[in-house]
């Protein structure tokens, strides 16, 4: 696939136009540096040459598909240093996004001009690089340190605002190329020629560290970036030199290709095929029944992204308390700044709570939030469909329950489907889209759409026992939980899991969400349970000690008043070398590495079943759930990406030792057999 530079030079201005049209993004393919090059000589002798793109955007980036075969010629500093050198000016008319390759070519250029709006940016580090032309050693010249920093290191993006305000911009214009034909070119020294300014003092450069160390949980690119800008105190070209060689090294690193797969990963589980050539409906109003914590966090999802929202509860006094605690939400918003006072009020106007179902007849779409018991949500789906259009559509919450159950007798099936949102569910990024067999790609279709309107990644799942997510997650918990009975303690395995990227372990994590909620999924499925499969009773046995989780303020661990830092129990540590002495179990050590070899074989096992049974569209599916659901490591690219770097036979090794401690406990998927 190559791209188009349409190079035009209009001899009565003394103005040479140089167009860029590369759809999607205008990406730095190989067609498209060799383009520019082949402009920086056609533009020679015109006063001055625009720079600009075609479409809503200007670069946004290089090709990333061209990043696993070697590099091609020209190479794009060899394209920014012929932009930069030119006798004849370049002037970077700007709009949308500037990242990347295409911010390195506008630093290239002699002047900067951007359309309102327009942001910047160097994010290679969120796919595991580094800038490979230039970036780090112009930016800290062109923008100053802390925005360089801020940008390469932490991939966090700049208005044009900002960078107008730090003197990286000649002007911002709401007509950027009749800007940029009204300069009159001067004399001005190359940005590579500028000196640096002082870097940051060491303490500051050491705090830098600290915290990109512990953002990055076990990625490296963050602090190589760091390291490349600080060769920008040196010699440009020297510094140059090094930032291209340890690019070009980081796009062969697992992390480069683990993050690359995810980045292209969410754009597949994005649009399945089911939906494709399909049109969404239109959604305006929609009605959440059930305004607890999590309808609370669904409303205020949905009011952030521009739909008014009827709040329903049972009677006056939870509808107020509904009412309060999404007002919370969007004030809380309000003081993280992550809106300003014009959208708070909106959202707040957009909001109508109420008792009973009334306010639903309105609704495009409703969401139930109830209770998690099946009973209690048909009872609410059979009120809704008294009062909705006919075609309106219904979605059920559910984490774990059967959706054709909720579902039975409901007319117009077609419209029903599974939207399982993640708490806190303003915050969270995953959506299962639970497909029944009745479920319209229209309906599909619309749901993919609320998601992507919502800012969330979205998955389509089949039906199962904790659909994608939480069936992988039970599998999880049960490894582990096997381990403490032979032998680890839930330091262990936590600090272990941590140790490998994940955000937490998995006793930290139960003990956020709460105990009792896997407890009460155990009980559902005490009575399917395989008679072969072990059971370990110890988080029973909290349980039944009034041990839960952080709300206790005890669980796997003990917390202290107002304190959400784990603390080792003795208690726990002695009900779980009691349970092991009980069962005559010999306890053993289990290190860090087997930990987390037998915890990842699980995962990737339950991911590669859940493919294998349809329930998940394909590894990338299964991926992006436990990256945006569970904290899996996204510089791993997902247990069944992971589980591939590994190989096959290192998954197997470790399924062996698992089904030798437990015999009879495992199902293996067809792949690691």
């Amino acid at each position: 696939m190559g791209g188009i530079v349409d190079t035009r030079v209009d001899t009565d201005t003394g103005l040479a136009w140089v167009t860029v049209d590369n759809p999607p993004v205008n990406a730095t393919s190989t067609a498209v540096r060799q383009g520019l090059l082949d402009a920086v000589t056609r533009v020679q002798g015109a006063r001055l040459a625009i720079l600009r793109c075609a479409g809503r955007t200007f670069i946004a980036g290089g090709d990333m598909r061209e990043f696993d075969a070697p590099p091609q010629p020209p190479d794009l500093p060899d394209v920014v240093d012929a932009i930069e050198a030119s006798a004849t000016p370049f002037v970077a008319v700007m709009q949308g996004t500037v990242l990347g390759g295409g911010l390195e070519i506008a630093m290239g250029c002699a002047y900067r001009i951007a359309a309102p709006g327009t942001r910047f940016g160097l994010p290679e580090v969120t796919v595991g690089l580094i800038p490979g032309a230039g970036g780090t050693q112009r930016a800290p010249r062109l923008f100053g340190w802390d925005a360089a920093i801020d940008m390469a290191c932490a991939g966090k993006l700049l208005s044009a605002q900002e960078a107008h305000a730090r003197g990286a911009l000649d002007a911002i214009a709401d007509d950027p190329e009749a800007a940029a034909r009204a300069l009159v070119p001067e004399p001005r020294i190359p940005v590579s020629e500028r000196p640096a300014p002082p870097p940051p003092d060491s303490a500051r450069i050491a705090a830098h560290r600290r915290t990109l160390a512990a953002r990055a949980r076990g990625q490296t690119a963050p602090l190589q970036a760091l390291d490349a800008l600080l060769w920008a105190t040196g010699p440009f070209r020297e510094g140059q030199r090094k930032e291209r060689a340890l690019h070009l090294s980081l796009r062969a690193s697992d992390q480069s290709r683990a993050l690359r797969h995810a980045f292209f990963a969410e754009r597949t589980v994005a649009r399945p095929a089911v939906i494709r050539d399909r049109t969404p409906r239109e959604i305006a109003r929609i009605a959440v029944m059930g305004g607890g914590l999590m309808g609370a966090g669904i409303a205020a999802a949905c009011l952030g992204a521009g739909y008014r929202v009827d709040l329903l509860e049972r009677d006056a006094a939870t509808a107020e308390a509904a009412r309060d605690r999404v007002r919370g939400l969007i004030a809380g918003a309000l003081r993280r700044g992550k809106i300003d006072q014009a959208r708070h009020d909106a959202h707040c106007a957009a909001l109508r709570t109420g008792v009973g179902i009334g306010h639903a007849a309105e609704a495009d779409l409703a969401i139930e939030a109830v209770f998690e018991e099946t009973a209690t949500k048909r009872a609410a789906f059979a009120a809704l469909a008294q009062v909705m259009a006919p075609d309106a559509i219904l979605a059920t919450n559910t984490s774990y329950l059967d959706p054709r159950e909720i579902f039975a007798g409901i007319p117009a099936p077609d419209r029903c489907l599974g939207l399982h949102f993640f708490a806190p569910a303003h915050v969270m990024k995953l959506l299962e889209v639970v497909r029944l067999p009745e479920t319209s790609a229209e309906t599909l279709a619309t749901a993919f759409a609320l998601a992507g309107r919502l800012r969330k990644v979205a998955v389509l799942s089949g039906i199962c026992d904790g659909f994608i997510g939480n069936r992988m997650l039970a599998a999880y918990r049960r490894a582990a939980e096997y381990m403490l009975a032979d032998g680890a303690l839930p330091e262990q395995i936590d600090g272990a899991m941590r140790a490998y990227g994940m955000a937490m372990g998995p006793f930290e994590a139960q003990d956020l969400s709460g105990l009792h909620i896997a407890e009460a999924n155990r009980r559902r499925q005490d009575a399917t349970r395989p008679a072969r499969e072990r059971y370990v009773t110890l988080s029973d046995q909290l349980c039944a000690l009034g041990r839960t989780g952080q709300r206790a303020g005890k669980g796997w661990y003990a917390y202290a008043e107002g304190d959400r830092r784990p603390r080792v129990d003795p208690a726990v540590t002695a009900l779980i070398t009691d349970y092991s002495a009980a069962h005559g179990l010999p306890r053993r050590t289990h290190d860090a590495g087997e930990i987390q070899a037998r915890l990842l074989a699980v995962l990737a096992n339950e991911g590669a079943r859940l493919v294998e049974e349809g329930i998940a569209d394909s590894d990338a599916a299964v991926d992006m759930v436990k990256l945006h659901g569970y904290g899996f490591p996204r510089w791993r690219g997902g247990p069944l990406f992971a589980a591939r770097q590994a190989g096959d036979a290192t998954i197997r090794a470790a399924l062996d030792a698992l089904d030798a401690a437990s015999p009879g406990s495992w199902v293996r998927a067809q792949r690691y057999r």
